[in-house]
């Protein structure tokens, strides 16, 4: 999902495109992979897929007696992280995650990543077709959410690339309608929080986005959203957040956590160290009890063991990669 980055910045791109698991296409009812464990309510709100790439590749390695690797892959199967919605048939995607979540007594956390001209062309470029499908695609997922509890991460990177100049000018305009739109009809569903995408530590300065948000419906929106699919520290995401969120009337965020437990690298080349860079380590579980009032959650927006795309030796954007995932998991604290 991530434009190629400016030579010498250390800045990583948004999450990727990923495949939507079973459960989200139909009923919400799990398959024949094993439950995963959910973690206590009190701390953790959000649902946990029981069919998971990851969960599925716990019971993969249990079947062919990879005990030790089943044991590492389990640390990310046993994690809520977001479910993101594909364009095709998001009614039944929405309904699908939001049915089995309520049925479990949790809150589904959505990501809607569709805008058009994403991620500028790279390697999770595309989106929907137009504005007009867009606006469908957004009625057809407010659709599928209905009143039950589901809280949204709405598309990262979509207003970082157009302070960045990643998105041509020309379409701009019309992104700031289709945001602005989305926050809306999302905001009058009855139990849908939603996180407008406001980029990362890395990228820029909390000055330059501020009013490019508020253009895009934040002030309608319940808060913003940080850090996702990147790799910046916790400490450093909740120092560029809390220096945005007084720039808009102190708007509270979320913090993705998901492989930012070694921060990010800085070897290699500039241009690709956000894809699938070595090294890197899970961060903290997702969790409502942060270490600021301003801070919401953490929340694992990507999905750990999932590539960022086809780069140094990675599957394409959104496919499980279990090396990997395991490198994260062994990594992790």
């Amino acid at each position: 999902m991530y434009r190629k980055l400016r030579a010498g910045a250390v800045v990583v791109g948004a999450a990727l495109l990923v495949s939507a698991c079973s459960s989200g296409g139909g009923d919400g009812e799990s398959s024949s992979s094993p439950p995963v464990k959910q973690q206590p309510k009190g701390a953790d709100p959000f649902w946990v897929n029981p069919d998971s790439k990851a969960a599925q590749a716990v019971a993969d390695l249990e079947k062919d007696g990879k005990g030790d690797e089943a044991d590492k892959v389990r640390k990310i199967a046993e994690q809520p992280s977001g479910e993101w919605i594909l364009p095709e048939n998001a009614e039944s995607q929405a309904r699908g995650y939001t049915q089995a979540a309520q049925k479990a007594d949790r809150d589904a956390l959505l990501v809607l990543y569709n805008i058009p001209h994403r991620d500028c062309g790279q390697y999770s470029g595309g989106g929907a077709a137009d504005g007009d499908a867009y606006r469908e695609w957004i009625d057809q997922v407010a659709a599928g959410i209905g009143d039950r509890p589901a809280t949204v991460i709405l598309e990262p990177d979509a207003v970082q690339h157009m302070v960045d100049n990643c998105t041509p000018e020309k379409f701009h305009e019309e992104r700031y309608d289709l945001l602005k739109g989305a926050v809306g009809k999302l905001k009058s569903l009855k139990s849908t929080t939603v996180y407008l995408d406001a980029g990362n530590a890395g990228w820029g300065k909390p000055e330059q986005i501020f009013q490019p948000l508020r253009q895009s419906g934040l002030d309608q929106a319940d808060g913003f959203s940080v850090n996702v699919s990147n790799f910046y520290t916790t400490d450093v995401s909740v120092k560029y957040g809390k220096e945005l969120s007084a720039k808009v009337g102190g708007k509270p965020f979320v913090i993705d956590t998901s492989r930012n437990g070694n921060g990010p690298y800085t070897g290699g080349s500039a241009d690709e160290r956000w894809c699938n860079p070595p090294g890197r380590a899970l961060g903290e579980a997702p969790t409502t009890k942060t270490v600021d009032p301003l801070v919401k959650a953490y929340v694992w927006v990507k999905r750990p063991g999932e590539s960022d795309g086809t780069c140094k030796g990675g599957p394409k954007a959104g496919d499980w990669w279990g090396a990997y995932a395991t490198k994260l998991a062994e990594a992790s604290k």
